[in-house]
């Protein structure tokens, strides 16, 4: 991808919800919820403070992150379909997934 978004906005790549529930009924594309985690896919410089320095972003490019149900803006890319924010707009990031607690003997 050949986009470089600016100051403190944040490019994510939407991850895909699940296709069945926990019974193993198939949710149709219709009654589907757009998923709000994604994947940081490019990040700008950061923002300027009141003195007119960098601030470096808290987050970079293969963060898993969580954001709010309305934030960005959709946009196509090469194709894809990406969304646009600000990093304000991010919740948090997702840390790995291990399960913590005793293995098995």
């Amino acid at each position: 991808m050949k986009f470089r978004p600016l100051h403190d906005r944040v490019v994510v790549r939407r991850l895909e919800g699940e296709e069945k529930t926990k019974g193993g009924i198939i949710i149709p594309d219709t009654a589907k919820e757009k998923p709000q985690e994604g994947e940081v896919v490019a990040v700008g410089a950061g923002a300027r403070n009141e003195q007119g320095q960098l601030v470096a972003l808290d987050v970079k490019a293969g963060d898993r992150v969580l954001f709010g149900k309305w934030s960005g803006t959709e946009v196509k890319i090469d194709g894809e379909e990406l969304l646009i924010m600000k990093e304000s707009d991010i919740m948090g990031v997702v840390e790995g997934t291990q399960k913590s607690g005793k293995k098995a003997a």
